[in-house]
């Protein structure tokens, strides 16, 4: 997906913008993975700071969501996915996981959310 630089803004905000218009465009679908932030710095010719620059105001925006060492995940239109299908909890715990969250809290902390009378 190339595309040319105008010029008239930070190079990172075009390439978020460019990105953010693929996402909303249904381009990227929720729960898709982003192309490496390497692979789109080789692709554009730009440094892969300026790429994680972008991909962090998307997240910013709530667009995406980047897991360490596993990627960028699309996370715009999860709302809209019908509430029959499965919601895949992985990314979140591996998240959890890799923040160092013990596996006897999580049980603790999911069963006094679960458990709780709204």
């Amino acid at each position: 997906m190339a595309f040319q630089f105008i010029g008239k803004q930070d190079v990172y905000l075009e390439i978020a913008n460019k990105y953010e218009g693929y996402i909303i465009n249904g381009l990227y679908k929720a729960g898709d993975k982003l192309p490496s932030v390497r692979a789109v710095a080789a692709e554009l010719g730009v440094n892969p700071n300026t790429v994680a620059k972008a991909y962090s105001v998307l997240e910013d925006r709530a667009l995406i969501r980047a897991l360490p060492k596993k990627g960028a995940f699309v996370i715009y239109g999860e709302n809209e996915v019908e509430e029959s299908s499965a919601i895949d909890a992985r990314p979140i715990l591996l998240e959890l996981k890799n923040k160092g969250i013990r596996y006897e809290d999580l049980i603790s902390q999911a069963k006094e959310v679960f458990d709780k009378n709204d």
